[in-house]
């Protein structure tokens, strides 16, 4: 995990996500936080993803959050929904910010 300050700026005191960042990079570090609540090698209902996910943030988009881990390549799941588990292959933080 990239410098767990940073991403301190986003938590409450219980470790809940109070906020999504606007800046790109805060975005991947708070999503690579959350992918950190999963399990690898275990597969999820979309009942148990919005669970996890909405035991670790407070402002109530479950739906947000689950649509950027799935885009950014923390998740993946069936067409259908029915089936979600963590990519093998965790992105990186290098990964998924612009090069300049």
């Amino acid at each position: 995990m990239h410098d767990m300050n940073e991403v301190s700026n986003f938590l409450d005191s219980n470790g809940k996500i109070k906020l999504f960042p606007s800046k790109k990079r805060n975005k991947v570090l708070v999503l690579m936080y959350l992918a950190s609540k999963f399990e690898p090698g275990i597969y999820y209902t979309e009942k148990e993803i919005n669970a996890i996910i909405e035991r670790n943030h407070t402002f109530e988009d479950k739906w947000l959050l689950r649509r950027e881990l799935i885009d950014k390549g923390f998740l993946v799941r069936l067409t259908d929904g029915s089936k979600y588990w963590m990519n093998e292959k965790q992105p990186v933080l290098e990964d998924l910010l612009p090069t300049s």
